[in-house]
């Protein structure tokens, strides 16, 4: 008969015998907040290891996670103030690259000399007509019937009014007013806004306007039926604008309204600027703005 082996028999090594712990389960996890539960295998206790100071052992931990959310909150901060940076300069990229698209640059007429002072021209000799100049918003109405927009850039920095707006996604407005380091601009958003547009696939003509109820939606008068619109069609700037350069990006037609009474359409355009978001935009300097509306105001005299 085999003798049982004696635990108590010289020589032999009881195995380890694990403390367990008997705190509550929702305390397992290190402070019992929640806020990263771990599978099974991965629980520990709160519970300090033995011959440790049960206060100094708490004071430690939230040491620790006091210091940890510090420093996740200097890096959030940290992050957030340099995407400012790089938006600023993503901007200034922007406006320079936008100086240098074709539309800026006109040729000459080649019957006569054209006397060129200070204005650039490319390297086709195409004589410079606009300039863009970046200008952060900083003021910003959408939900009045006559909205503005705020930009931090004025006379100083060579706004003047007249000057056309636009952003990343279409045009803006236009400025109406201007301080030394700030200018005012009439937002599409306007009751007395009126800018010329045209449907992009025809370039049939008309004035684009807001009807003063959905800052999503302006509307487009007078263009003729013998148009062929559809849902969709994209409303550029026309040729007839002294303000604006042609061809750019108003939005799309979303709705046709026919009036049996009359010979034109009526347009639902969707803004392609987002006017509740925008934060930068560009304004633009048409050389030859003054000459035009000087020409285009003359009143003949009898």
């Amino acid at each position: 008969m085999k003798a049982e082996p004696d635990d108590k028999a010289p020589g032999h090594r009881s195995a380890p015998v694990h403390q367990r712990c008997e705190a509550p389960a929702h305390r397992r996890i290190f402070g019992g907040d929640r806020e990263g539960l771990r599978a099974p295998g991965h629980l520990r206790c709160s519970r300090p290891p033995a011959g440790v100071d049960v206060q100094a052992h708490r004071a430690d931990r939230l040491a620790e996670d006091a210091t940890g959310k510090f420093n996740k909150q200097y890096n959030n901060w940290r992050y957030y103030f340099s995407l400012k940076e790089t938006n600023q300069q993503l901007a200034e990229e922007n406006a320079r690259l936008r100086n240098m698209l074709p539309l800026n640059f006109q040729s000459p007429d080649t019957t006569r000399k054209i006397y060129v002072d200070s204005l650039y021209r490319d390297s086709l000799g195409k004589r410079r007509k606009y300039t863009l100049l970046a200008a952060k918003v900083i003021g910003n109405t959408v939900t009045l019937q006559t909205n503005f927009i705020t930009l931090e850039r004025g006379s100083l920095q060579g706004v003047k009014k007249g000057m056309a707006v636009v952003g990343s996604e279409g045009i803006v407005g236009v400025v109406v007013s201007v301080s030394e380091n700030n200018a005012r601009v009439m937002s599409l958003l306007h009751r007395n806004s009126k800018v010329s547009a045209m449907l992009k696939k025809d370039n049939n003509a008309g004035s684009i306007e807001w009807d003063g109820a959905d800052p999503s939606f302006l509307i487009l008068k007078n263009i003729p039926k013998s148009s062929r619109v559809l849902r969709g069609d994209s409303v550029v700037t026309s040729n007839y604008s002294a303000n604006f350069p042609s061809h750019l990006l108003i939005g799309t037609v979303n709705n046709i309204v026919v009036d049996a009474s009359s010979n034109f359409y009526t347009l639902r355009v969707k803004t392609a600027t987002n006017f509740f978001a925008i934060q930068y935009a560009y304004l633009i300097d048409n050389f030859r703005y003054t000459e035009q509306t000087n020409i285009e105001t003359v009143i003949e005299k009898n």
